[in-house]
């Protein structure tokens, strides 16, 4: 009941709000529609709901001009919504909805290479936006965000180019290694283990691996990243013995920190 009267509230400031700012309320609106696309929320209920509210408004007034007023202030919100719920309710998300990898790698296989990453990492609607990787973390669909992780740290490649996502993925979520610390741990090894590449083939015994840290030594400045302050608190000494997180604080030691803590 609590819910329903919070809504009731929203529902009448917005269709007042909208005579009153209609630019900053559409955005708003936009915003709250892309929400509704990570519920997976039905467009066609819509129509019903704007009628019912209508009538219980009819039975509080007499004043037809009113009444006029909110219907058509409601049914603009509504058809705004409708619109960013069926541009949005890509079938990525309906992947996440369902909280399917298998759904989810299908999804993206219709992608072009070169827009793939995209289709994870950003809806946009107007001038908003959604990251369907961040809703599937937020939800907790890990099925679904293990398989877009994976999706994205796997290097393809065309006559033209090599594709990887990892450049993506940070520029898009520069805190993505914080967020799964907090909220899905149990990718944290997915996301590490994608930043590793190992050679199918030997040579001498030996096989070439390379890794890709520099997101984890450095941010969009340039300055130091807080990737292993993240890690590092969130307590996992398992995590911080995987190869990347090692290689990254070895690093680190060896050639910054070390000879500062000797002499400073």
């Amino acid at each position: 009941t609590t819910r329903l009267h919070f809504i009731a509230d929203r529902l009448v400031t917005m269709t007042q709000d909208i005579y009153k700012d209609p630019k900053r309320m559409v955005e708003d609106i936009s915003a709250l529609g892309l929400r509704h696309v990570g519920y997976g929320i039905p467009t066609d209920l819509f129509g019903p709901f704007v009628t019912a509210c209508v009538q219980v408004i009819r039975m509080l007034t007499d004043n037809d001009a009113a009444e006029e007023a909110f219907r058509w202030s409601l049914s603009l919100i509504s058809r705004i919504l409708t619109r960013v719920i069926n541009e949005g309710s890509t079938i990525v998300m309906k992947a996440i909805n369902a909280n399917s990898g298998k759904q989810l790698r299908r999804a993206v296989g219709c992608a072009p290479r070169g827009k793939r990453a995209l289709w994870m990492l950003n809806i946009q609607v107007g001038t908003q936006s959604i990251s369907p990787l961040m809703w599937a973390i937020e939800t907790g669909s890990l099925d679904a965000a293990n398989s877009i992780i994976i999706d994205l740290l796997t290097i393809r490649a065309d006559r033209d180019r090599y594709y990887y996502g990892m450049d993506i993925l940070f520029e898009r979520h520069p805190d993505v290694i914080k967020r799964l610390c907090m909220d899905a741990p149990a990718l944290m090894t997915t996301l590490l283990d994608g930043l590793i590449w190992r050679s199918r083939t030997t040579d001498n015994g030996q096989r070439r691996v390379n890794y890709y840290i520099r997101h984890l030594l450095m941010d969009d400045n340039n300055e130091f990243a807080k990737a292993t302050e993240w890690i590092a608190e969130n307590n996992d000494p398992k995590l911080v013995c995987h190869p990347v997180v090692s290689l990254v604080t070895d690093m680190v030691w060896g050639r910054v920190a070390f000879r500062t803590f000797l002499f400073g």
